[in-house]
């Protein structure tokens, strides 16, 4: 999953865009917690990122992105016994820490609790921060699950408290794994019951008067990267519009899969959206794919993702370049000689056929009785 991070527009806050690309799956943290027999007894595997609002010297908010988790550790993650509850502890940066409790009721157990610590001290994550030291939020979740299922959740879910958003996508995590065996039975987020889900959060605010909105003008274009231990993985250009109304497997190809949006307006109200069945930017595998004009990515019939100027290579990616672009057929030019071609023989027939009708009319005029 690739997340850009837009610049706000009128009327919006942050906004957070994802967009999952097909022919890869990979998962930016797993973890495997097995009993004194070895026996797997908890599982998970997911990715997460985080923002942080913070304070800063000069009196400002700023906002700060966790999202690298290379370093992670998971000491700490237990199965559980009588006593103690099984737990996800998961360690990463300097001074931050990912935990989720789990519970067992009657024939479910519970994603309990989820808290995150993370470290004002850590001046290259919180330049200029005002407050030192570690804060931890802590957020109830209670989510109930079947015992031996396993939960997945692709879509996008979000806890937001006391300026810090958690967001969290692909998610598996089975507690209480029967016979050391994962379970094959999923147990379906709400999100991903159906391809597109629209999710607003009621807000007390009252909303500002409805007014037209005036058209955009063609939007700046950005660069994004992605590096890894190994350098550049993944390349973009593009310029991105969003739109919200009220009212392939593909061997040895990629291709965009999935799109991930969340939205916080300026009201306190909420939009979320995601759809995990898309097929846009199909391309082979070791090159870009291309398109300078503007394209729409139909998310669902009330949000749209205009594109403009994009290319993008999210595999094979060879010394930080882009490589040969397979183009998209809004460029493809070469339609237009067949149409030039084609129209400019119906234009010559046509000059043909009154020149024609011309002549005889002169001709019959010259035998008129006088």
């Amino acid at each position: 999953m690739v997340c850009f991070r837009l610049s706000p527009a009128p009327g919006s806050g942050l906004v957070l865009l994802c967009l999952v690309l097909g022919a890869v799956s990979s998962y930016a943290l797993e973890v495997n917690v097995t009993d004194s027999e070895k026996a797997t007894c908890l599982y998970a595997k997911w990715q997460m990122n985080f923002t942080i609002q913070y304070n800063t010297t000069s009196k400002n908010f700023k906002t700060a992105t966790i999202s690298d988790f290379s370093t992670a550790t998971y000491n700490g993650s237990v199965c559980g016994n009588d006593q103690n509850n099984p737990k996800i502890v998961v360690q990463f940066g300097s001074g931050f820490s990912w935990i989720v409790n789990f519970t067992k009721k009657e024939s479910a157990y519970l994603i309990d609790s989820i808290s995150f610590s993370y470290n004002l001290s850590d001046n290259a994550t919180f330049p200029d921060a005002k407050e030192k030291g570690i804060l931890t939020v802590h957020d109830l979740v209670g989510f109930r699950i079947p015992l031996n299922n396993i939960f997945r959740c692709n879509s996008l879910s979000t806890l937001e408290k006391n300026g810090v958003v958690q967001y969290y996508w692909d998610v598996h995590v089975q507690a209480f794994v029967q016979n050391g065996t994962v379970s094959t039975k999923e147990f379906l987020c709400e999100k991903d019951k159906t391809s597109t889900t629209v999710v607003p959060t009621i807000s007390t605010t009252t909303p500002s008067p409805t007014t037209t909105p005036t058209p955009k003008e063609k939007p700046e274009v950005g660069s994004y990267s992605v590096n890894n231990s190994n350098g550049t993985c993944l390349l973009a250009t593009m310029g991105l519009q969003l739109n919200i109304t009220h009212n392939k497997k593909n061997e040895n190809r990629f291709y965009l899969k999935e799109v991930n949006v969340s939205m916080y307006l300026v009201n306190g109200s909420v939009f979320s959206i995601a759809n995990n069945n898309l097929s846009y930017w199909d391309a082979p595998l070791g090159s870009s794919y291309m398109c300078n004009k503007e394209q729409t990515v139909s998310v669902s019939g009330a949000f749209q993702i205009n594109t403009f100027d994009l290319r993008v290579q999210p595999f094979n990616v060879m010394e930080g370049k882009y490589s040969t672009a397979q183009e998209c057929s809004l460029d493809d030019d070469t339609i237009l000689i067949p149409i030039i071609v084609g129209a400019g023989l119906s234009g010559l027939i046509i000059v043909i056929v009154i020149a024609y009708l011309i002549g005889r009319r002169k001709s019959y005029a010259g035998y008129q009785t006088l």
